[in-house]
């Protein structure tokens, strides 16, 4: 994975989409990419800033057009919202052309490759510019379960309720918070925002399937030489439908010593598959924690250390509500990390430390 450039100033497309519910990249890359965003490209908001749209990004304009953005300094202009199926939208491809005529770089984090479009192409043969896939997995990836991780090394993994519940946000929260308890901290990056924001990674939903658990384990292999704590980003769910098989390959390929179960507190069915109900957290702590040991030995365990939750649904009193209710039903800590801040991250490390 070719790592960010020195000092990007980077423009977010969101053309339409720049709201909570359909800008997860680029929601992600505002709250913790370490280089700076000089714009958001949505004309149906531009005269506003991020945080009018998003709640976070003061000072970040909403601009119409490329050229403004290019005007204000950007060099990159990322792809900062998803469609199903990872299909580059029509709507957004004359500002990418417009972007790779004038020779800026662009990061793409969907599934369609930007120069398999002929007209994309051209651009970047008439001005100069660059593409970065995020999701374009190495070519030589092992099969896992051959490698060991450096001897005193722990690993925890994030694993999710379901789809899009906050798995990568908790896990760059909870490498925070073990920073800030004195641990040497590698976050693993395994999906498109999450390799934005750290600069390296493999998106594990592009690699082909007999791969991704050899994706998982060299990443964390290699973490875990300069790292006394590797926080894994996990990826979709065990009872989610359509990605159940990235996520048990990750779970088995990065073989992580414990788990924090993510969960959207406003949630009751699957994401995409209405009248699907979600499990319950106690079933769910069971599923994971079992399905973790299935390629160790016997008698090995993998504990579920902690339940991070999305209350940004719920007001101040439900989400209280909630967090408490995830607590006596598990009998284990409780914490939303955004809306409590470092306290909450904090809590999860405490019990991730015990």
């Amino acid at each position: 994975m070719t790592p960010v450039p020195d000092r990007p100033r980077v423009a977010i497309l969101a053309e339409g989409l720049f709201a909570p519910q359909t800008a997860k990249t680029a929601i992600g890359v505002i709250r913790y990419a370490p280089y700076q965003v000089v714009a958001v490209i949505d004309s149906t908001r531009a005269g506003t800033d991020a945080v009018a749209a998003i709640g976070i990004g003061t000072g970040i304009p909403v601009v119409a057009t490329v050229a403004e953005a290019i005007a204000r300094g950007a060099t990159v202009v990322l792809i900062g919202t998803a469609a199903p199926g990872g299909r580059i939208a029509d709507g957004d491809r004359p500002a990418l052309a417009e972007a790779l005529s004038h020779g800026l770089e662009v990061w793409n984090g969907l599934h369609e490759r930007v120069l398999a479009d002929p007209v994309l192409r051209a651009a970047v043969e008439r001005g100069g510019g660059r593409v970065r896939e995020l999701r374009e997995p190495p070519p030589d990836l092992p099969i896992g379960g051959h490698r060991e991780r450096r001897a005193g090394s722990q690993v925890v993994l994030t694993v999710g309720s379901d789809a899009a519940v906050g798995k990568m946000t908790v896990a760059l929260e909870l490498a925070r918070a073990l920073e800030r308890a004195g641990m040497r901290t590698a976050f693993v990056a395994t999906g498109q925002t999450g390799i934005a924001i750290a600069g390296q990674g493999i998106a594990v939903d592009a690699v082909v399937a007999d791969f991704i658990a050899g994706a998982a384990e060299r990443m964390v292999c290699d973490a875990a030489e300069s790292a006394d704590c590797v926080v894994v980003e996990g990826q979709g769910s065990l009872t989610h439908p359509g990605f159940s098989g990235v996520t048990l390959g990750l779970l088995h390929g990065s073989a992580p010593d414990a788990l924090v179960l993510c969960h959207d507190a406003s949630r009751v069915e699957v994401k995409g598959f209405p009248g699907l109900p979600l499990r319950s957290l106690r079933e769910l702590v069971a599923l994971y924690e079992g399905a973790a040991v299935w390629s160790r030995a016997a008698g090995s365990r993998v504990p579920v250390v902690g339940i991070a939750l999305n209350t940004s649904a719920l007001g101040s009193e439900a989400a209280g509500r909630a967090l408490a209710a995830a607590a006596t039903e598990t009998g284990l800590p409780a914490a939303d990390p955004v809306r409590e801040g470092a306290a909450g991250a904090d809590r999860l490390a405490a019990a991730l430390l015990r």
